[in-house]
This record gives structure tokens, sequence and C-alpha cells, in this order.
């Protein structure tokens, strides 16, 4: 059996596209030298790799065995490569997925205290919600991810990381606001703006305010965090996000924090697959994400006040 990197390249890229279309351009080849490398590494293999249903390729079970294997081959690969064509102790690119309050909010001053620590520059960052984070760490697209939403899927590895703190928002004149100190209870017939399903954020809601509230109705479901603050500011109901996400809103007396007592932390995680190849690019960032000190910065340190020390 002689299986060659160029297949290994076009399985890897198949099973992350879905289509030969896709991955034909991403590899800048035509489809039919792709559709051929693939053949042959099945042929090779005695095994199809996916399941083919109206031009669409998923992996099946013989093809999620090879995919971790064939990653980890192509970024040893890539090691060897750029050891000899670059100096300096970390090479490679590094694909980084996070969540939105945590994408927006932290991942790019943790990226920029990466790149001047390390003088590696290499690196594209994805935000999206939790759900779609982990659905490309399953398919090898992402490194890593850093994710407000806990994850129980078996092939990740997840690691706790910072805390957060909710908070409770409305309109700036919302009546609940005439109140000196808000319980569960108060929250009744309540209107909602959240975030979609898949989202951190929204899983925070349903498992920890919800619960809590007997009668609540979902008055608009938004995609993006500034969308459902600017909701809250118009007057369309009340939400529930992180403090570094509305502390802006908050300042520009857009919106107004409800004086509500009730267990806010929420843990942040990071995420890995457990097949990952962990190359030393990956080890240093997972290292220097362990030890960061996000309160460095000053727009992150205004957000938290005294507990920055909670965060680490």
């Amino acid at each position: 059996m002689n299986i060659a990197l160029k297949q290994l390249r076009v399985f890897v890229a198949v099973a992350q596209e879905k289509t030969i279309t896709a991955a034909a351009e991403r590899l800048f080849l035509t489809k039919p030298a792709v559709s051929m490398a693939l053949a042959e590494l099945e042929k090779q293999l005695s095994q199809p790799l996916f399941d083919r249903h109206n031009n669409r390729l998923t992996l099946n079970s013989e093809g999620k065995r090879l995919l971790p294997l064939a990653d980890e081959l192509l970024q040893r690969t890539q090691s060897i490569e750029q050891l000899f064509a670059q100096t300096g102790a970390l090479s490679g690119s590094l694909a980084v997925g996070s969540s939105d309050t945590v994408g927006n909010q932290l991942t790019p001053f943790l990226l920029r205290d990466f790149r001047a620590q390390t003088a590696h520059t290499d690196q594209s960052l994805l935000i999206g919600n939790t759900a779609a984070i982990v659905k490309k760490l399953g398919d090898f697209e992402l490194d890593i991810g850093l994710v407000e939403g806990r994850v129980t899927e078996k092939h990740l590895v997840s690691q706790p990381w910072l805390k957060d703190e909710m908070v409770i928002i409305g309109h700036p004149e919302h009546p609940l606001l005439t109140r000196n100190k808000l319980s569960l209870s108060d929250l009744e017939h309540s209107e909602w703006v959240l975030r979609e399903a898949g989202s951190g954020t929204r899983d925070y809601f349903l498992h920890h305010l919800a619960p809590g509230i007997d009668n609540w109705q979902l008055a608009f479901e938004l995609n993006t965090t500034e969308a459902i603050i600017n909701s809250v500011a118009a007057g369309l109901g009340l939400t529930c996000l992180s403090r570094r996400a509305v502390h802006h809103a908050v300042q520009e007396k857009r919106v107004a924090e409800l004086p509500i007592t009730l267990s806010k932390q929420r843990q942040y995680w990071l995420l890995y697959h457990k097949d990952k190849y962990n190359s030393p690019l990956l080890s240093a960032f997972i290292a220097f994400c362990q030890h960061w000190q996000p309160g460095s910065d000053p727009v992150i340190a205004a957000t938290e006040g005294n507990d920055l020390a909670d965060l680490t």
C-alpha cells in the first residue's frame, strides 16, 4: 500500500467541504483530479470512505476513523516543511474558533497578547455559536475552540477556562427598574430577546433563569449580541447577557441592569479534539490560554471591576 499525501489532502478537504466541487476550489485542483485522488485512496484501502447522496459526500464510519490520522499526518508534514523554511520556536497556522461573547470580547485581546509574546502571527479566528464551533472542531476544521456553552461531546477535550458574570438588562425606563431589589418571581409574564438555539448564552438562560420563571414569552430570537442589545434598547424585551458584552451600552445609558440577586457566574471552556495532533504551536497556545490574564487590558478590566481575581 502506497498512500500519497496528495490523496490525504484531498480526503480531508472533501470531508470538510462535503462536495467535490468545493474541495477542488479549496485545493486549486480540477474536479476530475479530486475525484481520481479520492477514488485511488478508497481503492487502496478497499473501503468506501463516504456515503454519497445528491452530489454530497458524508463521512461514513471508516472515513471517521481515518480523518484524525490523516489530519495528524498532514500537520506533521507541515511542521517538517516549516521547520526548515522558518526560524523561531513556533511555526504553522492556528485555526481558532470562538463563540459570540468570547470571540468579540476576549479572543482578539488573547491573540494580540499571544502574538506579542511569541511573535507568531499566523492565526485565523472564526466566530459562531457554541454548536457551530463544536461541529467544526469535530470535522477538524478548527484547532481549538473557546466557548461559553458547556459541551459534553465525547470526542472533545473540554477544559474550564475563564469565568464570566451574567446580567439582566432592560430599557432604561422599564417598570422593573423602579424597584430597589428584584427576584426571579418578579419576572413573571416578561418578554425576552434571546440568542438562537445552540448559543451558550441561550443555554444559560434556559438552564439557570427560565426554570425560576413560570411564565415568560420569547419576543425575538436573534443571532448577534449587538442586535439583542439594540432590541432591548428599543424596548422590545429583557435579556440576559455577559457583563462584558453590555458594558458599553450600560455606560451609554442605552440599556440598564436590573437589580436582581441570583447566581450569575458562568464558566467558559477551552475545547479541542481528543484525536487532534498537539503540535508545538497548539500546545503552546493552550498553555498560553490557561495562564492568560484578561484584566491586563483596560477595556476588559473596566467590565469586571474588582472581580478580576475570579477570572483566573
